[in-house]
């Protein structure tokens, strides 16, 4: 039998007390956390700090499921300390990460604008990117339009095949048999077809039966899961995450919507946005110039097969005159009409409007061969609605290649951290609510642990009691000031109370209800 002292076998700069001190000034009531008040009558739940310590102080260590937090509860002295004795069950913890998905997210948005406030946040420069996780769905029971017809086709052949052989026989034990399988395809083909009946209802590409959120990807090196694609910004400064989210299958329209989201949550004017060609979309790139966020996204290559012809890129166009010049020096004029495009025409995403440019030079011109392979019509040239939005990105990114590079450097590490380290390669829970849910407990305790590594330990726990101390402060004080200025006409603040008033809710806004 020996003594221990639980306080005294943590060190001093261990990251459980960065955990602690965190979840202790969280308002947890404010975020829509249960159980933070109880009645006095019948057996108290766990509180909610009790949990929200479990899951980051687990996470950061990739301990994710509950099994292994209960384990953690039971053996790990750190753990002990943190949850002063208590040992809740896989059941209370699990439950406790499904009921508060929304209330995650919001406390990884108040945490990064309580960052902001530090000035460990910049927001002037960010960069967006993408990560892939695997989903609570298997590939099999993922279907798509091409995939159910070649089910349904299959089982129609198997039951043709076994009707020619029920047909054939004329043993009746092999009938009864033969009937048997007949009767299992017809199920089978019953419920496809009705899979076949869900994907048109929802208008969408494709189904999933396990996870109706969850949508087939590619993860890496062409290898398909269905599981979930997630977006997230990060800032230049501190590599610090700002905002996440989750989308479509690819990146093709997630820019602007990450942009806006990530420019709102920082309270900037304005925002410079870095990220790679898969985001590059004229569409995205318009939307994100009408909320005045300046792109750099690696542009794309000309969809156009090099063929030994003349490039696009020979092709000159003047703004004043709405004509292009071909490499001849003839120009090639549009009627002015607006034909559409779309990738894909039963979503309609992608679809954008274009005028068509030619010249009848073409057709005595003596390079015709050099510029066309067509022998009826000349070359003529496709000018999308988004053309000078799309250049402008183009010369920006050609004008300050070593600027853009900044990008795999702010975003591309945390992704490694969260995958390898800490095992996020999928997700323990259904949904897209639950998931981005998850999402935002990993993201809290990689901003702590970044915290942790601009800071150090000691210095972020004062940072964070000086916080607490400052909302107890702030709130008595307010209660002072309210009760002395207080007038019958109106019951108002005075107008200096107000100003400090003002001054006081927007600094801590960012954190604390």
């Amino acid at each position: 039998m020996f003594m221990l002292s639980l306080e005294s076998a943590i060190a001093a700069d261990a990251f459980v007390r960065v955990v602690d001190i965190f979840v202790d000034v969280i308002d947890l009531k404010s975020f829509g956390f249960a159980h933070v008040e109880c009645m006095e009558e019948g057996r108290p739940p766990y509180h909610p700090s009790v949990l929200m310590k479990l899951y980051l102080y687990g996470y950061h260590y990739g301990l994710r499921t509950t099994r292994k937090l209960e384990r953690e509860a039971q053996t790990n002295i750190e753990a002990m300390w943190l949850l002063s004795g208590l040992r809740p069950k896989y059941k209370t913890i699990a439950d406790f990460r499904k009921n508060h998905s929304k209330a995650f997210r919001e406390v990884f948005r108040r945490f990064v604008c309580l960052l902001k406030e530090w000035n460990l946040i910049e927001g002037e420069t960010v960069a967006i990117d993408s990560f892939k996780i695997r989903g609570n769905n298997s590939l099999k029971n993922n279907f798509n339009e091409s995939k159910l017809k070649r089910h349904l086709d299959y089982i129609e052949n198997q039951i043709k095949e076994y009707e020619a052989l029920l047909d054939a026989n004329d043993q009746e034990e092999d009938k009864k048999e033969v009937e048997k399988k007949i009767e299992e395809r017809k199920e089978k083909q019953a419920k496809y077809e009705q899979v076949q009946k869900d994907l048109e209802e929802s208008g969408e590409e494709q189904i999933s039966l396990t996870d109706p959120d969850a949508r087939s990807v590619i993860l890496h090196k062409n290898i398909i899961n269905v599981g979930y694609n997630i977006q997230a910004s990060s800032d230049e400064k501190h590599k610090l995450l700002v905002e996440f989210d989750t989308g479509d299958v690819n990146d093709t329209h997630a820019l602007a919507p990450m942009a806006i989201q990530t420019k709102e949550i920082l309270g900037v004017e304005s925002l410079t946005v870095l990220a790679d060609k898969g985001y590059h979309t004229g569409e995205e790139l318009e939307k994100c110039k009408k909320n005045d966020i300046t792109t750099y996204v690696s542009p794309k290559a000309p969809s156009t097969k090099d063929i030994g012809l003349y490039p696009i890129t020979s092709f000159i166009y003047d703004k004043e005159q709405d004509i292009y010049v071909c490499p001849q020096g003839n120009a090639m004029h549009t009627n002015g009409t607006w034909h559409q495009y779309s990738d894909n025409r039963k979503s309609g995403k992608g679809a954008y409007r274009f005028q068509r440019y030619n010249t009848p030079a073409c057709k005595t011109c003596k390079s015709r061969y050099l510029c066309t392979q067509s022998k009826t019509n000349g070359r003529y040239i496709d000018r999308s609605e988004y053309a000078e939005v799309i250049e402008a990105n183009a010369r920006r990114v050609n004008d300050n290649p070593d600027y853009y590079r900044k990008r795999q450097q702010i975003t591309e590490h945390m992704f490694g951290t969260l995958k390898r380290q800490r095992g996020f390669t999928h997700t323990n829970v259904s949904g897209k609510d639950k998931v981005l849910g998850e999402v935002g407990l990993m993201f809290i305790g990689y901003n702590l642990t970044r915290c942790v590594s601009i800071l150090g330990v000691n210095k972020l726990i004062k940072l964070l009691r000086e916080c607490y101390l400052l909302i107890n402060l702030s709130i008595k004080w307010l209660i002072l000031s309210c009760f002395n200025e207080l007038k019958f006409s109106g019951l108002k603040l005075s107008a200096c109370k107000m100003q400090d008033f003002n001054r006081l809710r927007i600094h801590l806004s960012g954190f604390y209800a």
